[in-house]
């Protein structure tokens, strides 16, 4: 029988509003709106098909109060990470925010609207207060909370919620359950006990023989149950995911295993987000809970120290565990024992028995200059699935984010490297000259901080969908501030796959002899105050803090320059 859910009652909303579903969706068309964040649209979906009960929506500042201070509700029951929907002070005063307000939420890619809030209260949440209870440490290196500092906005917004429609999936349909068809599904299998392996990353030989020891140790069946949402930075894409996680499936004792996925926007929350993963897989039927070696992570600190102890998470579950009631099964380091072709916890190895072991960072290596990876480590449709994702670097796709003076020279180093590489070939190679996507692109923008971010964000993410297809991409806009430089890179890196290469270049030509040698008189025409804001003369040109070249064609010719970039790309095995 599955277990119960937290709290007791399985809160989903969709089905117990469906019978005025015509009412909500008619009501939507009429009131104040607001467009969902990605994280926005995993959390609500999530609230509503009940993965989260006992909430029934967006935390109260009461709650959230509650769940920072002691992980509890107000009303005592335990929950350890905040649920919030956050919202600008513009929102607030554009909708016309206030307690008693009804909006209706709608989804970030198809404008449809999935619920209506009836708002409680609006509150202001001290953010480094969050990061320190909710994360331990206000360190931006750890991702949730450089995403609550950069991404969240200033205020939240607390209230239950009115279900219209779960959002609509275009991948994996088939692998998307809800808490209640899954609960169906093992019910009409008669599973009776479930391990419940959460999962952020791609399977291998390893995690298959853990949790089939952990099923067969608990006379159990195992549901795989990765994460879809949003994860780490820099993880492998969800879609390569997916078909590594199908293609490790038919591996597994016929019968034993089911893969479902997971709409979860994570936080690399460490020991409070094993609980809160905890409460998700009770929720979604499960007996038992493999809790991993520093589960749910973020790696090091800005100090270069691990954020959390490689089992605070387990032992924080541990404490919990009556209250979850949700038996945690303890991750088990695996290694493989040549002698025997098989995997056993590294505890059970017998003192002088050779093992053999391919880390994450070895891993990676492989993939990357294309070096054979064992069949002992890993099924051989899982290698295929992942270096079609991810070839070797001298296939991935890169960007050269040129940023310099006006007259600095990017853009004449910008035309010759597009020669040198095409030259090279293996590559298509685009050229995003500054004043070229200033003309195609982002005509109707100014010179103002707000036109130049968004100037940037758009050659960043043109750079991104290039170079994710694997072509050289050279950037060359002028980007005067480190914020838009950094905006650039992060959208690249995150949004670029493989091809999330990315090289920033300042082209640090002085000032005075750009402005000496400008045959356009551009920079005379700012100095006489024809031109507003031109950088250099009357708005800043900030010099990048961590540029991974930097070159100066008073110093150096072109050809030099050129051949100074293309041993940059060589260095780091993309040519």
């Amino acid at each position: 029988m599955a277990n119960a859910p937290h709290g007791g009652v399985l809160k989903d909303l969709v089905l117990r509003d469906l019978p005025i579903r015509s009412e909500l969706l008619e009501e939507a068309k009429t009131i104040p709106e607001l467009i969902l964040t990605e994280r926005q649209l995993c959390d609500l979906e999530l609230i509503t098909n009940g993965g989260f009960s006992p909430l029934e929506g967006f935390m109260t500042e009461k709650d959230y109060t509650s769940v920072l201070e002691n992980l509890r509700l107000e009303d005592g029951t335990l929950f350890s990470i905040p649920i919030n929907l956050d919202v600008s002070s513009s929102d607030v005063e554009s909708l016309g925010i206030k307690p008693g307000t009804r909006i209706a939420l709608r989804d970030p890619r198809d404008d449809a609207a999935l619920a209506i809030i009836t708002v409680e209260d609006i509150y202001t949440p001290d953010k480094v207060k969050e990061a320190i209870k909710a994360f331990g440490d206000d360190d931006s290196a750890h991702p949730a909370v450089a995403y609550l500092h950069n991404k969240v906005k200033d205020h939240y917004i607390g209230g239950k919620l009115q279900a219209i429609q779960p959002p609509t999936h275009f991948d994996y349909v088939a692998l998307r359950f809800t808490p209640a068809e899954l609960r169906a599904h093992f019910k009409k299998l008669a599973w009776r006990k479930v391990v419940a392996f959460q999962t952020r990353n791609p399977m291998h030989r390893a995690h298959r023989e853990l949790t089939v020891r952990a099923a067969r140790k608990r006379f159990a069946n195992v549901l795989i149950h990765p994460v879809v949402g949003l994860t780490k930075p820099g993880d492998v894409d969800h879609y390569t995911r997916v078909r590594v996680y199908q293609s490790i499936m038919p591996k597994y004792p016929n019968g034993m295993a089911h893969l479902a996925l997971l709409p979860l926007a994570m936080r690399m929350g460490g020991p409070r987000e094993a609980i809160w993963h905890a409460i998700i897989r009770k929720n979604f039927g499960a007996t038992h809970f493999i809790v991993g070696r520093d589960h749910a992570g973020p790696g090091k600190n800005s100090k270069g120290e691990d954020f959390y102890g490689p089992y605070d998470a387990q032992v924080l579950v541990e404490k919990y565990q009556s209250e979850l009631n949700i038996e945690m099964v303890p991750f088990q380091q695996m290694t493989y024992l040549p002698g025997t072709d098989e995997y056993q916890p590294v505890d059970e190895v017998p003192k002088g028995v050779q093992t053999l072991d391919i880390s994450g960072t070895e891993l990676r290596r492989r993939l990357r200059t294309g070096a054979p990876i064992p069949e002992w480590f890993s099924y051989p449709e899982v290698v295929r699935t992942l270096r079609e994702s991810y070839p070797p670097r001298t296939k991935q796709g890169f960007v050269l984010f040129l940023t310099g003076l006006h007259n600095s020279g990017k853009d004449v180093i910008g035309r010759a490297l597009q020669t040198t590489l095409n030259q090279q070939g293996g590559r298509s190679v685009s050229l995003l000259l500054g004043e070229t996507v200033r003309a195609e692109l982002s005509s109707e923008l100014g010179f103002s901080p707000e036109g130049r971010h968004k100037n940037i964000a758009r050659i960043a993410f043109v750079a991104a969908e290039l170079t994710r297809a694997g072509a050289a991409v050279i950037a060359a806009p002028i980007a005067p501030y480190e914020s838009v430089r950094t905006a650039a890179r992060d959208i690249v890196t995150q949004s670029g796959g493989a091809g999330g290469n990315f090289f920033l270049i300042h082209v640090a030509t002085p000032l005075e002899f750009c402005e000496r040698t400008d045959r356009k008189g551009a920079y005379a025409r700012a100095r006489r105050g024809e031109i507003k804001g031109f950088t250099g003369i009357d708005d800043v040109y900030e010099t990048p803090k961590k540029a991974d070249l930097t070159v100066d064609i008073t110093q150096q010719t072109i050809p030099e320059i050129v051949h100074s970039i293309v041993l940059l790309l060589e260095t780091n095995g993309l040519l």
